[in-house]
């Protein structure tokens, strides 16, 4: 990792994800989190010849709650992951491209309903190593570093 620049983000940040129509998404920075999670409001398991894939109901604007975004993406699997709650929980486990701030990056998440949490996107640890450190006194630091 030597000559690689680590970028300093605070406890929350705005993610844009790259290949899916989601712009300045709020995210809590969760070092807690192993991995990073995104709320749906549901969403619909499919299989066929490709593999399995799920079809997601999103509405991630808490000012616009009416506004609903369908799209469906691959499910690389199941996995099994405890919840804010401390409760075991199968989830589906995807994978996009994150953009926060000047870095773009392919990143796993996994698909739940966090309708009763403040934040609509966890950034888990394993989206965040190797590129950032963070610092839990300050938020929105990517704005100003924006490409």
């Amino acid at each position: 990792m030597a000559g690689r620049t680590l970028h300093v983000v605070g406890w929350k940040e705005y993610v844009e994800f790259v290949d899916w129509p989601l712009r300045r998404v709020k995210a809590k920075i969760d070092t807690g989190a192993r991995t990073s999670a995104l709320d749906v409001l549901s969403y619909e398991m499919h299989e066929s010849g490709d593999g399995l894939t799920a079809t997601l109901r999103l509405s991630l604007d808490p000012r616009r709650p009416e506004v609903v975004s369908e799209l469906t993406v691959p499910v690389l699997q199941m996995i099994v992951v405890c919840n804010s709650s401390g409760m075991r929980e199968q989830r589906p486990l995807v994978e996009t491209t994150l953009r926060l701030g000047p870095v773009t990056k392919s990143v796993r998440l996994t698909i739940t309903n966090r309708s009763g949490m403040r934040f609509r996107m966890i950034l888990g640890r394993k989206a965040l190593e190797g590129d950032f450190i963070v610092d839990v006194g300050k938020k929105y630091l990517m704005r100003k570093a924006r490409r």
